[in-house]
C-alpha cells in the first residue's frame, strides 16, 4: 500500500509536522527523505530495508556510491542528496559550535563528532581549539591510524595550539571497533597531551571516544583527565 493510501495521522510527513520530527522512527525519517518508493514497496519499506541492509543511519550515511547507488531505487543522485543533508547538518553544529560555549552544550560537540568520525573504518586523532570563552576555533584531524604515543606527538598538538591562538582544547578519536572504551594507551596519551599543553597554558577540557551509534565516551564525566 502507498503512503497516501495510509491514514492521514499515519503518514510520515504528516506526522512530522503535527508533532515535529523527534516522533518519528529513522525508517520515517529516512521515507521523507526518499521521497518516493519502488514497485511493491513503500518509501518506509525501502527505508526499513536501508537501514537493515547498512546496519544503521550511520553506517548507511557513510557508505560508498557504489554500494548505496546498488539499492534498487537509489543512485549517485540520491547519494549526492543524503551527502548534502548530513553535510548541511555538520555545518549547522559547527555554526552552534562556534557562536556558544561548548561546556553549556556538550551535546552539539557529541552529535558534531557522531556525524564526523562514528563511520570511519580507520583511528582518527582529532583536536578541537577553543578561545578564552570555550568557543570553537578550529577543528583538525592530525593523525591516523592505531593511537599510542608514538603516533600522536604532542609537540604537533602544540603548534596548532599556539598557531590559532587557543586557550583550550578538546580531544577526539574514533573506535572502528564499536568499543567505546578507553584503553591504557588512550589514557596514556591523553595525560602525555595535558602536560605538554599546560606548559603554554592551554586547558584540556574533554577526551571523547566515538564509537558506532552509542554515546561518545568522555573522559572528563568518566575522571580520567
Amino acid at each position: 500500500m502507498a503512503i497516501t493510501d495510509w491514514p492521514e495521522d499515519e503518514r510520515p510527513r504528516e506526522r512530522l509536522l503535527a508533532h515535529g520530527a523527534a516522533v518519528l522512527s529513522d525508517a520515517e525519517l529516512l521515507a521523507i527523505f526518499l521521497r518516493v518508493g519502488i514497485k511493491g514497496k513503500s518509501a518506509v519499506d525501502l527505508a526499513r530495508d536501508l537501514i537493515a541492509r547498512f546496519g544503521s543511519l550511520t553506517r548507511l550515511f557513510a557508505a560508498p556510491v557504489d554500494d548505496f547507488a546498488a539499492v534498487p531505487g537509489m543512485g549517485s543522485a540520491k547519494f549526492a542528496q543524503l551527502q548534502a543533508v548530513i553535510e548541511m547538518a555538520r555545518r549547522a553544529l559547527g555554526e552552534e559550535m562556534r557562536e556558544r560555549d561548548l561546556l553549556s552544550s556538550p551535546g552539539a560537540v557529541r552529535d558534531w563528532l557522531r556525524l564526523t568520525l562514528a563511520a570511519l573504518p580507520y583511528e582518527v586523532f582529532m583536536v578541537i581549539l577553543l578561545d578564552a570563552q570555550n568557543r570553537l576555533i578550529h577543528a583538525e584531524e592530525l593523525f591516523r591510524g592505531t593511537l599510542d604515543q608514538t603516533s600522536v606527538y604532542p609537540r604537533e598538538v602544540v603548534k596548532l595550539a599556539l598557531a590559532r591562538n587557543a586557550a583550550a582544547a578538546i580531544f577526539a578519536h574514533n573506535h572502528p571497533s564499536g568499543c567505546s572504551e578507553p584503553s591504557r594507551a588512550d589514557e596514556l596519551l591523553t595525560s602525555s597531551l595535558k602536560q605538554a599543553l599546560a606548559l603554554v597554558d592551554v586547558r584540556v577540557l574533554d577526551h571523547f571516544i566515538v564509537a558506532g551509534n552509542a554515546r561518545p565516551l568522555s573522559f572528563a564525566e568518566r575522571g580520567l583527565l
